[in-house]
């Protein structure tokens, strides 16, 4: 198979895969308990319980057998349940979730929108500083390994590696927002801008972004910061004793040489697997980062609606950031090729 219908072939698979997703949430959504119907009786229990103590109004078991046929037509519960997937993905190709069940005077798309350039930021800043830092450290880990940088460098990585990235932003909270009587009050406690971040100039608002991003960063980074190291320092290493590169040396080039002409290129093959998550990145990001720095992106979007039952926002979530991974694997595949040319297709059927 060549390349030009390998991929033709993944783009194709797309479009299966995202519906065969799709059928098998919607479903799981429409039988999990607590929807959108049990919320609203449970409201109406709440309500008319506080007016029978006062007035002696009707009881909670009739109101709720009155109105539940009533409450689950507003819903679109009172259709068959492959009829509702059928009204829902009509809507989903024109990019309409539907309404917020939370927030019923936003649509879901609405609330996806809001939260999206905030996950964008840090998604894609958090992907390119991990790689910046990674990469190089791999290499210089590998060139002298069995050193004392690596040694020190490796307690470093795996320390970060042992303590949870929200763990880390709650120490980082402690230590560098002055949440504790007599450290440091550097950095913004919570949030994302600040109260008067509309009133700044561009450059101060660029550097209140840049403010409050430091710390949550800094989480974000130390999540895949010890694997992606030690995925190039190995890889790289693996290189280096691979038999063209000891011919490369025994022709006269010099280990420099050698390494960034040709072990470089071939090493990065292995971690070339991440490059297509930084699609998804925007979306997954991490629930319990956000969480503890309050910061309101897509991960806890997510979290919220999941808690909410907020079926509508948390679909659209979820056909968002399943369409963006499956193009993502594409695209690590495209970097295969684009890194090592010699690189077929062929036992992929």
């Amino acid at each position: 198979m060549d390349r030009y219908s390998y991929f033709l072939k993944r783009l194709l698979l797309v479009i299966p895969t995202l519906i065969g997703i799709s059928i098998i949430c919607f479903t799981l959504t429409q039988f999990v308990p607590g929807g959108p119907v049990e919320q609203a009786l449970m409201q109406m229990r709440g309500m008319n319980a506080g007016g029978d103590a006062q007035s002696g109004g009707m009881s909670t078991e009739t109101i709720t057998e009155a109105h539940r046929k009533e409450i689950e037509k507003h819903f679109g519960f009172d259709k068959p349940v492959y009829e509702r997937y059928w009204i829902w993905v009509k809507k989903v190709v024109v990019l309409d979730f539907g309404d917020s069940y939370k927030y019923p005077s936003k649509t879901s798309w609405q609330l996806i929108k809001e939260r999206f350039s905030v996950s964008l930021i840090f998604g894609i800043t958090g992907f390119l500083l991990t790689y910046a830092i990674c990469i190089p450290l791999g290499i210089q880990k590998a060139l002298r390994h069995g050193s004392a940088f690596d040694a020190t460098s490796s307690v470093i990585v795996f320390a970060g590696y042992a303590i949870p990235p929200f763990a880390f932003g709650m120490l980082l909270k402690m230590f560098l927002s002055g949440t504790t009587d007599g450290l440091f009050d550097w950095f913004p406690v919570t949030g994302f801008v600040s109260d008067n971040y509309e009133n700044l100039s561009f450059a101060d608002q660029a550097f209140d972004i840049a403010h409050h991003m430091f710390l949550p960063l800094l989480c974000y980074v130390i999540g895949a910061f010890a694997i992606l190291t030690l995925l190039m320092k190995n890889s790289l290493l693996e290189q280096i004793q691979a038999d063209y590169v000891r011919t490369a040396l025994a022709k006269g080039c010099s280990l420099s040489q050698a390494v960034w002409g040709h072990a470089f290129r071939n090493s990065l093959i292995t971690i070339a697997t991440g490059f297509g998550s930084f699609l998804t990145l925007m979306f997954a990001g991490s629930v319990l980062i956000e969480k503890v720095f309050s910061i309101p992106g897509m991960g806890l979007l997510s979290l919220e609606a999941m808690i909410a039952r907020d079926y509508n926002v948390f679909l659209g979530i979820l056909i968002i950031q399943s369409l963006l991974a499956l193009i993502g694997n594409i695209f690590s595949d495209l970097c295969y090729v684009i890194i090592d040319p010699r690189i077929t297709f062929d036992k992929a059927e």
